[in-house]
C-alpha cells in the first residue's frame, strides 16, 4: 500500500472546554484531489488551520511522507511544504501581481538590493502555466476578483507546494475561469501535487476530486472514493438527515395585484444599470437571475443608495422615495445583505452582539448611552431566533464559520424590522445544512408580509424559493418568469443564457 504524504491521527482541539476536533484521521495521497466537507462547526477550517499553523492540536500526531513533523506556526507548515489559499483573499490591493506573488520572498542581486526583474519573470512563468492572461507589472486592486483568486494561487504554487489547500477556490470565479482552474487542477496532479478541495459545491466535487472526507460534530464520518458514494449519501452524512424537502418549491400566495411594496422604474446607475423596471408585491419572493456582470448587484446598489442613481424613481408602498445613500434607504424601510459579508457585511473584529446592534444603535441607547440590557436582550433573542452556533453573543464575529455570520448579517437587519430586503448571494460559501436554515428564513420572512428580493447564482435555491424570477442581461430586465411557468433548472439556465 502507497505511503500517504500526509497523515493526521487522533487529532483534536477544544476551545474554551468546547470540543472542536475529536480524534479525527485524516489522509492524503500523493497526487490525489481530496475533498474535505461538512457543515458548519463541523470543524473543516480547525482542522485545516491545525495543518497550516493558525492553531497547535491539544493531542494528536502528523506525518508527511511518513516522517513525523511537528507544526506549531505558519512557518513550519511552509518548511512541510504546505500551503493554503483562504477564502478570504489574503492579497495587498495596491501592490502588483508580481509583488503580492513574491512578498517578503523577493530575489535580490549581488549588491543585496530588491531584483524586480527575476520576480517579474518568475511570475510570467507563473501565470502562463496557470494560463491566466494577466501581467505581472498589473496592480491587483485594477483586477477582477477572478484574477484575483488566480493570483492567490500562484502565490501558494511559487511556495513549491506538494500539499496545496484551497478553500472555495471557485466561489469568486467566472465558468471560464472555473475550467481553467480545474485543467490547473488536472496538470498539479501530474506532477504529484496533492491538493485538499473544501467547497460546498457538490457538483465540483464530484468532478474534481478523487476522495471524500466528510466531518461532521467535530468527527470524522466517512472517507470515501468519489466513484463509490453518492450524492444524496453525501448530504446525508452532512446534516445528518434528508434535507430535500428544504429545496422542493411549494406555490405561495401573496396579493400581487396590490400595492407594491417596492416598485423600480426605468432606472438608471452609472454604465452596469440601463433601465431596470420591476415591481415586489408584500409577502412576495422575487427572484433575480443573470450571468456576471448583468448588473445584479449593482441594481441592489443604486437601490440601496450605495451607487447614485441617474435616471429613474423608486416608489415604496406607492410613495415616490428620493434615495441618495444607505441612510435613506434604512429610513425608507430597506435592508441590504451584500454579497461580500465579510468585507460589506460584518465588522469582523466586533462581537456578534456589537454587529447586530450597529443598525439601530439609537434605538438602544439610554439617555447618551446604550442600553446593554436591551441590546443583550436583542441580540440573544436574534440568535436563538435564527439558530446561530456562537459560544455567547460577546465572541468575536470573524471567528464563527460562514454560515453563521451570514446569518448575522441577517439578523443586524431584522433588528430593524424592513419592509423590503434586498439579499444578494445569500447562500454562498455555506454548506448545505446553513443554505436549508437560510431559505426557511427567507420564507418566514416573505410569510409575514415582507417584500424580499433574492439575488443569486446558485439556481437550485433561487428555484427553491422564488414565486416570480426576472432575468437580468447588460442591465437590463429581459425576462420575467413565474416560478410555476419553470418546470427544470434547465429552462432557467436558458433563460439566464438568452437562448
Amino acid at each position: 500500500m502507497e505511503q500517504p504524504i500526509l497523515s493526521m491521527r487522533n487529532i483534536s482541539k477544544a476551545f474554551n472546554g468546547i470540543t472542536v476536533l475529536d480524534s479525527v484521521d485524516f489522509t492524503v495521497k500523493k497526487g490525489e484531489v481530496h475533498a474535505l466537507m461538512g457543515g458548519n462547526g463541523a470543524g473543516k477550517s480547525t482542522l485545516m488551520k491545525t495543518l497550516t499553523g493558525v492553531y497547535e492540536a491539544d493531542s494528536g500526531e502528523i506525518y508527511i511522507e511518513g516522517k513525523q513533523v511537528s507544526i506549531k506556526n505558519m512557518q513550519d507548515a511552509r518548511d512541510n511544504y504546505i500551503s493554503m489559499i483562504f477564502q478570504e483573499f489574503s492579497l495587498i490591493p495596491r501592490l502588483t501581481v508580481a509583488e503580492n506573488i513574491f512578498l517578503t520572498r523577493e530575489s535580490r542581486n549581488s549588491l543585496g538590493l530588491l531584483n524586480d526583474k527575476e520576480c517579474i519573470e518568475k511570475t510570467k512563468v507563473l501565470l502562463d502555466e496557470l494560463e491566466v492572461d494577466i501581467h505581472p507589472n498589473d496592480v491587483v486592486q485594477d483586477l477582477g476578483v477572478g484574477y484575483w483568486q488566480m493570483t492567490e494561487i500562484a502565490k501558494a504554487l511559487s511556495q513549491e507546494a506538494k500539499i496545496l489547500i484551497m478553500d472555495e477556490p471557485t466561489s469568486s470565479l467566472t465558468k471560464k475561469e472555473t475550467e481553467v482552474l480545474f485543467a490547473f487542477i488536472d496538470k498539479l496532479k501530474r506532477k504529484g501535487i496533492s491538493i485538499i478541495y473544501i467547497s460546498h459545491r457538490m457538483d465540483e466535487i464530484f468532478k474534481v476530486c478523487d476522495r471524500i472526507t466528510i466531518l461532521r460534530d467535530g468527527k470524522n464520518k466517512v472517507t470515501e472514493n468519489c466513484s463509490d458514494i453518492s450524492m444524496e449519501t453525501v448530504i446525508q452524512h452532512i446534516v445528518g438527515a434528508e434535507m430535500d424537502k428544504a429545496f422542493e418549491w411549494k406555490e405561495r400566495t401573496y396579493p400581487a395585484g396590490s400595492t407594491p411594496v417596492l416598485h423600480v422604474n426605468n432606472l438608471s446607475a452609472g454604465s452596469a444599470v440601463n433601465g431596470v423596471s420591476f415591481k415586489v408585491y408584500p409577502g412576495e419572493i422575487l427572484g433575480v437571475a443573470g450571468l456576471m456582470g448583468s448588473g445584479r448587484s449593482e441594481t441592489a446598489r443604486a437601490i440601496f443608495g450605495i451607487d447614485a442613481i441617474d435616471t429613474g424613481e423608486i416608489e415604496i408602498n406607492g410613495k415616490k422615495k428620493t434615495i441618495k445613500n444607505p441612510v435613506d434607504a434604512v429610513n425608507s424601510g430597506i435592508a441590504l445583505i451584500p454579497e461580500d459579508r465579510r468585507m460589506q457585511g460584518l465588522v469582523l473584529e466586533h462581537s456578534v452582539k456589537d454587529n447586530m446592534a450597529l443598525p439601530i444603535l439609537s434605538k438602544l441607547k439610554k439617555g447618551f448611552f446604550v442600553d446593554d440590557h436591551k441590546a443583550n436582550d436583542m441580540a440573544n433573542k436574534l440568535v436563538k431566533k435564527l439558530n446561530i452556533k456562537t459560544d455567547n453573543i460577546f465572541k468575536t464575529a470573524g471567528l464563527l464559520s460562514g454560515g453563521n455570520q451570514q446569518k448575522i448579517v441577517l439578523a443586524k437587519w431584522l433588528a430593524n424590522d424592513p419592509d423590503i430586503l434586498i439579499l444578494d448571494e445569500p447562500t454562498i460559501g455555506v454548506d448545505i445544512g446553513a443554505k436549508t436554515e437560510i431559505l426557511e428564513i427567507i420564507r418566514e420572512l416573505a410569510d409575514s408580509g415582507k417584500a424580499v428580493i433574492v439575488i443569486s447564482s446558485e439556481l437550485p435555491e433561487l428555484l427553491a424559493v422564488s414565486d416570480r424570477v426576472i432575468v437580468m442581461h447588460e442591465g437590463k430586465v429581459v425576462k420575467e418568469l413565474n416560478r410555476k411557468e419553470i418546470n427544470t433548472e434547465e429552462e432557467l439556465q436558458h433563460a439566464i443564457q438568452g437562448y
